[in-house]
């Protein structure tokens, strides 16, 4: 697997859109690649930002969340979310190189990757080509942050051993590999996550990625999520007192 960071110019909210952007940055793609983009990228191209001056992070949180623990419970000030079935401090805002705003979630991460995989089809004459929409979160009990794929398309986002033997013979009863997942923790290594400059990562060399000429079906997006109650972390997704946010 190769991973090459493309540096583009700054990005302020609302001043370009993102096949702009791509004109500029991305010189060439080559069949069989994937382009992973920064979700902060999509969300000042569209324009999904607030002026720090106009609200307090804590209330923008309660907003764009689904559902919310308070920001006192934990040492750091953070509140824990849960926004478009994914589990991210402060529903992923970020203030971070925006400018004096709070740069938001995508508004609809999956419409911008399939937008931007139309894009690239047209504009590279592509069959077999990828996209991921990347963000960077925690994970318990582990210092650091590492990249996760709020989006994808144009390939399979996961493998299935489940019923497969393993090395001895015994058949995987739960195994699967989120394939999205791991080019988007590479992806977002690759690009950093300070002042690089360089929130686009072309991916190549993917023998195990099995690609697929068209948007994800709303079906498969299903199976790339699961219940609390389904969920191997269930026990603590469950036990803390989730408040509502406004985010539906």
């Amino acid at each position: 697997m190769k991973l090459h960071a493309l540096k583009t110019a700054k990005v302020l909210a609302g001043q370009t859109n993102i096949t702009e952007l791509l004109d500029a940055a991305l010189p060439e793609l080559q069949e069989g690649g994937i382009l992973a983009v920064s979700s902060k990228i999509v969300a000042l191209c569209e324009n999904s930002v607030r002026p720090i001056s106009s609200v307090s992070k804590q209330t923008l949180v309660e907003e764009e969340a689904e559902r919310y623990l308070p920001s006192g419970s934990n040492s750091y000030g953070f509140s824990f979310t849960i926004i478009q079935r994914t589990l991210i401090p402060m529903a992923g805002i970020d203030e971070s190189n925006g400018n004096g705003n709070y740069v938001l979630w995508p508004r609809d991460a999956q419409a911008s990757a399939n937008q931007i995989r139309h894009y690239l089809v047209e504009r590279f004459k592509l069959q077999k080509v990828g996209v991921i929409i990347t963000d960077s979160t925690c994970q318990p009990l582990r210092r650091g942050t590492s990249g996760i794929a709020v989006a994808h398309s144009g390939f399979k986002a996961l493998r299935n051993y489940i019923g497969q033997g393993d090395l001895f013979g015994r058949p995987f009863g739960v195994s699967q590999a989120s394939i999205a997942g791991g080019l988007a923790a590479a992806a977002v290594l690759a690009m950093g996550e300070g002042t690089e400059q360089t929130p686009l990562c072309i991916i190549s060399d993917l023998p195990p990625v099995e690609f697929q000429p068209r948007d994800p079906s709303a079906e498969e997006l299903d199976e790339l999520y699961v219940t609390a109650d389904e969920d191997i972390f269930g026990p603590f997704l469950q036990s803390v007192d989730w408040r509502e946010g406004k985010r539906k």
